[in-house]
């Protein structure tokens, strides 16, 4: 479960991620961390790319947005794909990441057959929250 020891900008950025439900660019971020001393958009964008790149934040690739990481991922007991999925709500906001362990296997099994070495899978599903179509879960 290899966790880095992450710089100051780093740990500004992932608590105003970990701070929100909703995806936030990297202006959004920028803006709620001015005050930490944060001036320009290089400095998230580098600290987003390497939260990225150690698998404690997502991209959301539809929003070229971000959300912290809800699981653990790419640790030793899981596959190399670690395929996942957001419920994106088009109404409020909200991003929710959930674990599809079964669309992970075949999408490995696909891959296999086509020989082909998916480095990871990402699911976003557009749409409307329960709160925002007024359904009850």
């Amino acid at each position: 479960m290899g966790h880095h020891a992450l710089t100051k900008n780093q740990q500004l950025v992932l608590n105003c991620l970990k701070a929100n439900e909703c995806a936030l660019t990297a202006y959004d971020i920028l803006d709620m961390v001015r005050e930490g001393g944060i001036r320009a958009p290089v400095q998230v964008y580098r600290a987003l790319e390497f939260l990225v790149t150690t698998r404690v934040v997502h991209r959301i690739e539809s929003m070229n947005a971000y959300v912290a990481c809800a699981h653990e991922h790419g640790n030793e007991d899981t596959p190399h794909n670690n395929a996942v999925a957001f419920t994106i709500c088009d109404d409020c906001g909200v991003v929710s990441e959930i674990s599809v362990p079964a669309a992970e296997r075949t999408i490995d099994e696909l891959a296999e057959k086509s020989g082909f070495i998916p480095d990871r899978t990402v699911v976003e599903l557009h749409g409307h929250c329960a709160n925002c179509s007024g359904s009850m879960g």
